[in-house]
C-alpha cells in the first residue's frame, strides 16, 4: 500500500453572506511518499487483437485492488489561518 503523508492548510475568511470564519482555500503539501511495490495482481485488457497487462488501481475498484495498490493519506498537520487581505475573499 502506498501511504502519502501530507499537511493541510485551510485559509479563511469571512464575508457578508457568511459572517462566520470558513475555509475558502485548502492547500496540500506531499511531505513523504511510501510505495506499495509493484501489482500483485495484474489485469489483462483485451481490445481487438491487442492484450496487455494493466495494474489493478487502473482498472478495479478501491475494495477490489491488492494491497500494494491501495493508496492511503495521512494527514500530518492540519493548520487554519486567515486571510490577510482585509475585504477581499480571494
Amino acid at each position: 500500500m502506498t501511504i502519502y503523508l501530507v499537511d493541510v492548510e485551510h485559509v479563511t475568511h469571512t464575508c457578508p453572506a457568511q459572517p462566520d470564519p470558513h475555509p475558502y482555500d485548502t492547500r496540500r503539501t506531499v511531505l513523504d511518499v511510501i510505495p506499495g511495490g509493484p501489482c500483485r495482481t495484474p489485469v489483462t485488457i483485451r481490445c481487438g487483437t491487442t492484450v496487455t497487462e494493466i495494474p489493478c488501481h487502473r482498472h478495479e475498484p478501491a475494495k477490489r485492488q491488492c494491497g500494494a495498490c491501495r493508496v492511503i493519506v495521512r494527514e500530518n498537520t492540519i493548520t487554519a489561518r486567515p486571510h490577510t487581505t482585509a475585504g477581499v475573499a480571494a
